[in-house]
């Protein structure tokens, strides 16, 4: 990794998805084997580290303006290094440009090189000129034993796979992430088994479309199988995933869940749109009926189960007929909660040179009338859980009353009650007395 560096300072801002914040972790990783120390102040900071997002133009738009911001710091400070990475960097002319346009960046380099940082640092302060290594790794590899500094001991991210094949319309991630690649399972039990000797109580395994986990790898072992070893690691006591795409999320997995007494009763599900002509220019690979039969299957095997989804409003060519449809899914899913989007053109992809661009003030319209109906079912749906003792995993003292801790169920949902914060990272079974929209209030019953 380099010579040790010491009494330096680092600061990683994150935008973007779980992925996104496990890359800051592993950045993280290897500065802290470097000797550098985190810090929460630019000021401190020796290092500061823009891990970036380009799902959407305003995550872009939150790092330039960030960017803009440091030119002063900068020049206040010549020795203060300033990176750049993610996904927004790893489009070539978006590179090119951040290089071009803030020249006091020392470093951009792209999401398969945080193996390379230590080597990036030293060759930016050796030449004094910006380093960028945004360059694809030959196809199929993935660099393992990358250090990874985690900020809580109880939770988390462990990615099983890198990349993305689905190509949907709308998505640049395929082009910044590249092709799907599996890590072999060997390595992800490894880590598990790490994880689960040091103290940690759940997993989350990660992937653009866990679903194809193992699909061209010579292991054999597909997403469902790998969820049944991870379940039996000593330690765990809760495991999650995400994401899963409809097209492919098979019986097997879906018995899986059912069966790994570890395997949280969630799913995170995007249907994205209602409409089978919507998901037809989308590139879904499946239909509104399809989406729905799943569901279906998917309770009828895990009753309690809680089902969350993305949905994308005012895609190109979306009409008043088609939103409805969203609704109607809705409706019929009863979702527990939505990530809903406004549509964003994204340079480089299919539905940005579509015919029938939405008017911002239609999509604005449209997302209300989701939104009320989306938080009136979560809301509907807690209040059913008043009088329920449900397991909590607490993860320590709410940010906003100190008196409070604060976990999450089995199901994901949010659960506030009165305890000590020696009760952070145990298993709490709590009676749910006040059932609200985004959260749920109660009381501890073993103490």
């Amino acid at each position: 990794m380099g010579e040790i560096i010491k009494n330096k300072k680092y600061m990683i801002k994150t935008w973007g998805c779980q992925m996104n914040v496990h890359d800051s972790e592993k950045i993280a990783g290897v500065l802290s084997s470097l000797g550098y120390q985190a810090v929460d102040s630019e000021k401190q900071a020796d290092l500061i580290i823009f891990n970036t997002c380009c799902v959407r133009e305003h995550a872009e738009l939150k790092v330039y303006g960030n960017l803009g911001r440091l030119k002063k710091l900068k020049e206040q400070r010549k020795d203060l290094m300033i990176a750049v990475c993610g996904c927004m960097t790893q489009q070539e002319e978006v590179a090119r440009h951040i290089a071009r346009r803030y020249p006091f960046v020392d470093i951009v380099f792209g999401t398969d090189k945080i193996h390379k940082l230590a080597g990036f640092i030293a060759n930016a302060k050796l030449t004094g000129s910006t380093i960028i290594d945004i360059e694809e790794d030959e196809e199929g590899s993935i660099i393992e034993d990358v250090p990874v500094e985690r900020e809580e001991g109880i939770k988390a991210w462990v990615a099983v796979m890198h990349g993305c094949n689905n190509y949907c319309s709308y998505c640049i991630v395929p082009y910044v992430r590249g092709r799907e690649r599996s890590r072999k399972k060997e390595y992800i039990l490894e880590e598990v088994k790490r994880l689960g000797q040091s103290g940690y109580k759940e997993v989350t395994l990660l992937g653009q479309n866990v679903n194809s986990y193992g699909k061209g790898s010579s292991d054999r072992v597909d997403f469902a199988a790998l969820l049944r070893k991870v379940n039996g690691v000593d330690g765990i006591e809760r495991i999650r995933f995400m994401t899963s795409h409809p097209k492919d999320l098979s019986d097997e997995l879906i018995y899986a869940i059912r069966d790994c007494d570890k395997v949280c009763e969630h799913i995170h599900l995007p249907f994205q749109a209602g409409s089978n002509s919507i998901l037809h220019r989308m590139n879904r690979k499946y239909t509104k009926e399809q989406y729905l039969e799943l569901t279906d299957r998917i309770r009828e095997e895990i009753p309690d189960i809680s089902i969350t989804t993305d949905i994308i409003v005012g895609f190109p060519g979306e009409s008043e007929e088609d939103f409805l449809h969203t609704l109607d899914v809705v409706e019929r899913v009863r979702f527990d909660s939505a990530f809903t989007f406004l549509y964003s053109k994204r340079s480089g992809t299919p539905a940005e040179r579509m015919e029938g661009h939405i008017s911002d003030s239609v999509k604005h319209e449209r997302l209300k009338r989701l939104l009320y109906l989306t938080e009136r079912i979560t809301a509907e749906n807690n209040s059913t859980l008043r009088g329920e003792v449900l397991e909590v995993l607490v993860e320590g003292v709410s940010k906003t009353h100190s008196g409070r801790l604060t976990g999450r169920t089995r199901t994901n949902k949010i659960v506030h009650f009165e305890g000590h914060d020696s009760l952070t990272g145990k298993l709490v079974n709590v009676r749910i007395t006040d059932p609200q929209s985004w959260s749920l209030f109660g009381e501890a019953l073993n103490e």
